[in-house]
């Protein structure tokens, strides 16, 4: 398996192995309510406060190796402030064949269940569902069984520096949970689409005036019959890169008002699409993705702009719009920061009502923690702004938050978003904090 970057994990179906995380100073450990779960499993499981937050002081100054996820286990090398080593283990139950036939069927009864799975999220009410069908997803007091090399008995600073590490992959990824719960991403999507797709069948299958399903034909009948009809032709193969596109431009001048370096210029982005919607529908899962919305025409001239076109181009794209060049290359950036979403976010004005606000206000009071000074916020509609600074974080409807930084007198896209505002904001460069009040 190779390494993929900071954060990222090789990936073998059966284990994801993540590289060590940065130093987390400035932000918690948890902003989604499963990493929240999951944290308060352990500080309700360990018996010692104390260790607890050495652990907490270990994880966030980097002390935890790379992090091996497997089922019923994960398991890292973590490091003493003297830099003695540690393999610690944490060990969770995994779920019963018979548990995973439930939750399976739980998910794929809802399709917004799968759906948010792709999105790389976990809505609680797939967990109460799964509970109901007698499943526990997350995991108990109890649940999470320390192992160290320090010998300790109980969760030592190694094993609670390990699981609050482990809170940072989940709120980013909650196959991670179900993968320590026994199930890899992808094997768990392929049997997720073969349930849907009976689901559909069953539904469209025909019904007699009574509403009584037709008894079927015998297996005989129906293999016979499925060996009469000529085979599906094999989809076709993946493409490594787009393909080249014509050059228009030769010896005789174009016709009256065509633009060559234009159609050259969309024609090469038609490849590019092509290449790309190809990937997508051979990987595994496609069928059950939701479909992307629709882009506006402001929305393709700016993804068409963030290929990087010719000047005279940019500006018949800005132009068509209604707009002018700098409204332009401030989409361009949001764009290329976010896509639809950071476009949204640069462009919506809009205040969260209250519910939408009580999460952002949450967010913000637990991002950062204990010895960690906050920053001074000004709030305005959807945007806090750091008092003094030319910095920014504005909340996104998906409850994102995205940095922006003041740029010739303007607010600019800074960077991607992160579920954590605290994370956020130290994708910028250096934020001074304010002398402490009093």
């Amino acid at each position: 398996m190779s390494d993929t970057g900071d954060g990222q994990a090789a990936y073998d179906g059966r284990e994801r192995i993540f590289e060590a995380l940065p130093p987390a100073r400035g932000r918690g450990f948890a902003s989604t309510w499963w990493g929240r779960a999951w944290l308060k499993a352990l500080e309700d499981t360990a018996l010692d406060g104390q260790q607890l937050g050495r652990g907490r002081k270990h994880a966030r100054e980097g002390a935890v190796g790379a992090v091996c996820v497997r089922p019923g286990r994960i398991t890292a090398v973590v490091r003493d402030r003297d830099r003695t080593p540690h393999r610690s283990d944490v060990l969770l139950q995994e779920l019963t064949g018979a548990e995973w036939e439930r939750l399976l069927d739980v998910v794929a009864d809802r399709a917004g269940h799968i759906a948010a799975l792709l999105d790389r999220d976990m809505p609680p009410q797939l967990a109460e569902d799964a509970a109901a069908a007698g499943v526990e997803l997350l995991p108990g007091i109890g649940d999470l069984e320390p192992q160290c090399g320090c010998e300790a008995w109980d969760h030592c600073p190694h094993t609670a520096a390990l699981c609050y590490q482990v809170a940072r992959l989940l709120d980013e990824d909650p196959f991670v949970l179900l993968l320590m719960r026994g199930r890899g991403e992808r094997e768990l999507l392929d049997e997720l689409q073969v349930r849907s797709v009976a689901r559909a069948a069953g539904r469209r299958a025909p019904h007699d005036a009574a509403g009584h399903a037709p008894e079927g034909v015998s297996a005989q009948e129906a293999f016979a019959a499925a060996a009469s009809r000529p085979p599906l032709p094999a989809p076709p193969p993946a493409v490594a890169e787009p393909g080249r596109p014509p050059t228009l431009s030769g010896g005789s001048d174009p016709a009256p008002g065509l633009d060559v370096a234009a159609l050259e210029f969309l024609a090469a982005d038609a490849a590019i699409r092509a290449q790309r919607l190809l990937a997508e529908a051979l990987a595994p899962g496609h069928t059950s993705a939701p479909l992307p919305n629709a882009l506006t025409l402001w929305q393709d001239a700016v993804r068409l702009a963030t290929a990087g076109p010719p000047a005279g181009i940019a500006d018949r794209l800005a132009a068509g719009c209604g707009r002018d060049r700098g409204e332009l290359a401030r989409a361009v950036r949001a764009w290329g920061h976010g896509g639809p979403a950071g476009l949204a976010v640069l462009e919506e004005e809009w205040t969260p009502a209250d519910e939408a606000l009580a999460r952002a206000l949450a967010s913000l009071a637990a991002a950062w923690e204990g010895e960690e000074r906050a920053p001074r916020l000004r709030a305005a509609g959807h945007r806090w702004t750091v008092v003094g600074t030319d910095v920014q974080l504005r909340y996104g409807r998906d409850g994102r938050w995205w940095p922006y930084r003041k740029e010739r007198g303007r607010w600019w896209p800074a960077g991607p978003s992160n579920h954590d505002p605290a994370a956020a904001l130290a994708t910028l460069d250096a934020v001074p904090v304010p002398a402490a009040r009093g």
